[in-house]
């Protein structure tokens, strides 16, 4: 049995998985470069047709981003041919390792990083054979070819391949994203670079805005094909990740603004500098000041220049990251909730999903959960054992993005932003009564000072509360099984104000609900003492959406078959905003607000009363 056929079947079964998975499951999708059946590649390169792409060297004026013009040719034109975009350019030299010494490897084992059909806006191709592409790059840290396939997706036949294209600097350091770190005045710089240790040091240049600079070091991981668990991630979709470099800037000064450059010090001493970035350091703990975090699951990636690797795929994803650009200046935090880039074992889209959020991350903290797209794989410790994560188990997750998490493969973790308590679990590891997960979720929902901190916030990824979700509906649960019963008296006894949740991909509002009943009826205003938990489904961020159940639920007060996300707005310790807005044009589409004094916080409800005595 040769190579090919073990990968084809691997492909197969994985596709099949995905697709029975998007039909069902609302956690479920097919990543668009699996489509592609690579492995069953060959070759039939034609003198006649050419492939030229211009400019050969981008990044002249240290951009990052770039756009190419891609003209071809083929003599004998059919509606499926298509152009892929491969990096590095030497595609062809990668080499599969077989499971034994007798089996032998495909032709071709790489994935191309995107792709799109040669017909794509040019109407007259399929009779001339003459087409044009224009294609957006980001610097990955190799050089890029476009090579032209015929056969379609499933039978590619390799006619021509392009020039080579290649960043001024390939190794230049880029995306930064900002991530809060363990305590409240530090903020962590992650980033990615083509230089391993040993090639240049990594560093941060950083200070107030306008005062003296200082050098903070940063540490460097990367991670190897054997560290991926499974298919894609170990075969086609595997590409090096580069270096990710973490630099921890300490003791600022509370709502601060800083200004930093990435850099690199080569072995002769020549420095490689990013542009320059700003930031504006976290508030206190418990300072009374105005604070406003978005908050979204299940966004993804999409391309600019209308690849159909994604367009069908993550429609609303650049809309959702253009509506947070053009809304930045009022925005102090993100936290996207699991479901990141659903490179699903193609490693290549984590570079461009970073290169997408860029604008964001590298201004404000930009604070990732887990969900099944990232750590799923059978047989590694994931609390579900399907195939989402397409071979990664977690690894890149956790390491392109920092968390300040005790063990960042858990994935767990509580941050602090001013009047803020963020709770952030991790719903493909066990969270039910008895685990680890469940004592850090009760540690983090009591240890909150609420006279400091009265805004008390739970997020996960998967529905651990509650949802309409035509699946969840069919199963009977309207949540995760063994959700809500683990948790609920937690989220009750500590008053956690609101829930958040990814996973299913719309938007949805309850009443605030305990034991499935409301113990108030849903308003756009609550007021007085805590009555019971308000949960709020916020996975429409970019991802093909969710059905609705069409039965009619008590509990379900607001619902949306859209792409959005929420933006919470504390403006002191007695009054949040809640908002939700649409990602296709920024307006608010529900709202509540929340007042309430401390002592309505201490205040007892249902089944969160404390003990007293009758003593004096």
């Amino acid at each position: 049995m040769r190579l090919w056929v073990w990968v084809a079947a691997a492909a197969a079964i994985w596709i099949m998985v995905a697709c029975t998975a998007a039909a069902a499951h609302p956690g479920g999708g097919e990543q668009p470069l699996s489509r592609i059946a690579v492995e069953r590649t060959t070759f039939s390169v034609d003198g006649a047709a050419h492939v030229e792409a211009s400019p050969a060297v981008l990044g002249l004026n240290g951009q990052d981003t770039e756009w190419v013009e891609v003209e071809f040719f083929h003599p004998n034109p059919s509606a499926d041919d298509w152009i892929g975009v491969f990096s590095p350019a030497n595609f062809s030299a990668a080499i599969c390792e077989p499971e034994n010494k007798r089996e032998y490897p495909p032709a071709l084992c790489t994935a191309p990083i995107k792709y799109q059909f040669a017909k794509f806006k040019n109407d007259g191709y399929s009779k001339s054979g003459k087409g044009y592409l224009k294609l957006q790059l980001i610097n990955q840290r190799e050089d890029f070819s476009f090579a032209l396939f015929s056969g379609g997706l499933l039978k590619p036949k390799l006619i021509a391949v392009s020039n080579k294209v290649a960043f001024a600097n390939p190794k230049a350091p880029v995306y930064p994203r900002l991530a809060q770190g363990k305590s409240w005045n530090e903020m962590t710089v992650t980033w990615t670079s083509g230089y391993d240790i040993k090639e240049a040091v990594p560093f941060v240049e950083w200070g107030e805005k306008g005062g003296r600079r200082f050098l903070a070091p940063a540490g460097t991981l990367t991670f190897d094909r054997n560290s991926m668990c499974g298919a894609p991630a170990r075969t086609v979709g595997w590409r090096h990740p580069g270096y990710i470099h973490t630099s921890y800037l300490k003791d600022l000064w509370p709502d601060s603004m800083y200004t930093y450059r990435l850099g690199h010090r080569l072995p002769n001493g020549t420095r490689i500098w990013s542009k320059s970035y700003n930031f504006k350091a976290s508030p206190y703990p418990g300072q009374d000041s105005l604070q406003r975090v978005v908050i979204f699951g299940d966004m993804g990636k999409a391309e600019a220049d209308g690849s159909n690797e994604y367009n069908d795929f993550q429609p609303g994803s650049l809309n959702t990251t253009n509506q947070i650009i053009r809304d930045l200046d009022n925005v102090d935090m993100v936290v996207h909730i699991g479901d990141i880039c659903y490179a699903n074992g193609y490693l290549s889209q984590w570079d461009q999903f970073t290169a997408q959020i860029e604008p964001i991350a590298s201004t404000v903290p930009y604070m990732i959960g887990s969900g099944n797209h990232e750590r799923d794989w059978p047989g590694t410790g994931s609390f579900y054992g399907n195939l989402d994560s397409g071979g990664e188990c977690g690894v890149p997750a956790q390491t392109v993005f920092y968390t300040p998490a005790e063990n960042r493969a858990k994935f767990w973790y509580a941050t602090d932003y001013g009047m803020f308590r963020f709770c952030i679990a991790h719903t493909e590891e066990d969270w039910r009564p008895g685990t680890e997960q469940y004592e850090f979720i009760q540690h983090c929902l009591s240890s909150v000072d609420r006279q400091k901190q009265p805004w008390l916030i739970f997020l996960a990824h998967r529905v651990l509360g509650y949802s309409s979700n035509s699946y969840y509906a069919f199963e009977g649960t309207f949540e995760e099984p063994m959700g809500r019963e683990a948790l609920q008296e937690l989220w009750q006894k500590y008053k956690v104000d609101l829930a958040f949740y990814g996973h299913v991909h719309n938007y949805e509002r309850t009443c605030p609900v305990y034991q499935s009943q409301c113990v108030v009826n849903a308003s756009n205003h609550y007021s007085g003492p805590f009555q019971a938990t308000t949960h709020v489904v916020v996975g429409g961020a970019g991802a093909s959406l969710s059905d609705f159940t069409s039965s009619k639920i008590q509990w379900s007060h607001f619902r949306d078959f859209d792409h959005g996300f929420a933006k919470l707005t504390a403006f002191n310790h007695s009054s949040l905003l809640f908002e939700y807005k649409k990602s296709r044009d920024g307006n608010v589409y529900d709202h509540f607000t929340i007042s309430r004094d401390y002592r309505d916080v201490l205040a007892c409800s249902v089944d969160n009363c404390p003990r007293t005595s009758l003593a004096s």
